[in-house]
C-alpha cells in the first residue's frame, strides 16, 4: 500500500482508507450493511494485513453504533491504527445537537471517544458546512481540541469551494491551526468537485480525501441499463442519495467502466476505485465493503494499472460542462492556469472542440 502525506502536514496515511458506514446497520442505516463486531474485527485484520491502517467513521453512521462496532474491532491495537470521525449532522431534537458550534463539537468529541474506546482521534471532521455558526468559533474549537490532545488534526467535509477557502483563510491566522484535509464526494459519474474543490484544496495545501468513490452503490456493478439494484443494497433499499443529474449519462459511465473492466478481468467497482485514485489532486480514497470478499476485491484494485486510453475513455464520458469562467479561461488563457487546474481546463477545451 502506498502512503502519502495528508495535505500540508506530516501525517502519513494510506492511499486506501477503510470506511465504516456498513458497520452496525442500525438507526436508519440498515440499507448500508450490518457488519457486527466479530466480522468487523476480521475486516480490520484484512485491512491491516494489506497496509491499510486508517479507519473512517462518523457519529452519524447508525447514530453512533458504527463507532461502537469499530471501537470493539480495534480494541487492544489502538497504536496500530489511525482513526477519524466526524460531527455536524443533526442527531437529536436539541437544537445544539448538530452543526459546527463549540457546544456541539465539544460534546460530540467526548461521546465519539467513549464509543471508540480511545482518548484521542488522529483526524476529526466537521461533517458539513454550518453557515449559522461563525467560522472563527469553529476554527477556535478545533484548534483547542488539537492543543488539548483530544485530536491530532482536523478537516472539513462537504464544503463548497468558497467556504473551504474562507475557513482556511481564518484558520491560517496566528494562534489557530488550519484544517489539513477535506472529505468530498467524487466518482467517475459525479465530477462537480473538479470545478472548485479539488484545485482549491491543492492550492491551499489541503488534502482531498474522497468519500464513496462508487457513488453510494451506483457503481457496484449490479446496476446498469438492464439491471435493477438488488433489494439488499443501498440503491435497492430505499437509500435517498446520491442525486444523479442524468440517468443516461450514468449508464454511459457504467458502460465505459464495464468495457475497461473486461480488459483487465476486473469488476466495475475495481475500475471505478482505480480511476478515482489516479485522478489529479486526489489524495486518499475511502473504500467500503459489506463482507470480507468485497473488501479483498476492493483492495486488489490498488494494483490495477489503466492505460491512458482507458483512463480517457472513462474521463470523457462524464466530463463536467465548461461553465463560466472555465470555458472563457480554457479558450483564452489555459496556459495561465495553475498546475492543479490545467488538467480540467484542457478537458473543457476538448469539450468545446478546440484541441491543442
Amino acid at each position: 500500500m502506498e502512503y502519502i502525506n495528508l495535505g500540508n502536514s506530516g501525517l502519513r496515511v494510506p492511499k486506501y482508507i477503510l470506511g465504516t458506514i456498513p458497520f452496525s446497520g442500525t438507526n436508519g442505516f440498515e440499507a448500508t450493511g450490518n457488519i457486527k463486531e466479530d466480522d468487523a474485527r476480521k475486516m480490520v485484520d484484512i485491512a491491516l494485513d494489506a497496509g491499510i491502517n486508517m479507519f473512517d467513521t462518523a457519529n452519524l453512521y447508525s447514530k453512533g453504533d458504527a463507532e461502537r462496532v469499530l471501537g470493539a474491532a480495534i480494541k487492544g491495537r489502538r497504536d496500530e491504527v489511525l482513526l477519524t470521525s466526524k460531527t455536524g449532522f443533526q442527531l437529536g431534537d436539541n437544537p445544539n445537537d448538530g452543526g459546527a458550534s463549540r457546544i456541539n463539537i465539544e460534546t460530540s468529541i467526548d461521546h465519539s471517544l467513549k464509543r471508540l474506546g480511545t482518548d484521542y482521534l488522529d483526524l476529526y471532521f466537521v461533517h458539513l458546512w454550518d453557515g449559522q455558526t461563525p467560522i472563527e468559533e469553529t476554527v477556535a474549537t478545533m484548534t483547542n481540541l488539537v492543543k488539548s490532545g483530544k485530536i491530532r488534526y482536523w478537516g472539513v467535509s462537504n464544503y463548497s469551494g468558497w467556504a473551504l477557502a474562507r475557513t482556511f483563510s481564518i484558520a491560517d491566522k496566528p494562534g489557530y491551526i488550519p484544517p489539513i484535509t477535506q472529505q468530498i464526494y467524487y466518482t467517475p459519474e459525479a465530477r462537480e468537485a473538479e470545478y472548485e474543490l479539488l484545485p482549491a484544496a491543492s492550492e491551499l495545501g489541503i488534502g482531498s480525501m474522497i468519500w464513496s468513490p462508487l457513488g453510494e452503490g451506483l457503481l457496484n456493478g449490479k446496476i446498469g441499463r438492464n439491471k435493477t439494484a438488488p433489494e439488499n443494497t443501498r440503491q435497492g433499499g430505499g437509500w435517498p442519495e446520491p442525486w444523479v443529474q442524468n440517468q443516461q449519462r450514468l449508464y454511459q459511465v457504467i458502460d465505459a467502466l464495464e468495457e475497461v473492466a473486461a480488459n483487465h478481468d476486473a469488476t466495475v467497482p475495481q475500475i471505478a476505485y482505480t480511476w478515482v485514485k489516479d485522478r489529479p489532486n486526489v489524495g486518499p480514497i475511502v473504500i467500503a465493503a459489506r463482507n470480507e470478499q468485497q473488501l479483498k476485491e476492493d483492495i486488489a484494485s490498488f494494483d490495477i494499472q489503466l492505460t491512458q486510453d482507458e483512463h480517457d475513455r472513462i474521463e470523457s464520458v462524464a466530463r463536467p460542462a465548461p461553465l463560466y469562467p472555465n470555458w472563457h479561461r480554457a479558450m483564452n488563457s489555459l496556459e495561465k492556469g495553475s498546475p492543479s487546474e490545467i488538467p480540467y481546463l484542457k478537458g473543457y477545451k476538448q469539450s468545446m472542440g478546440m484541441e491543442d
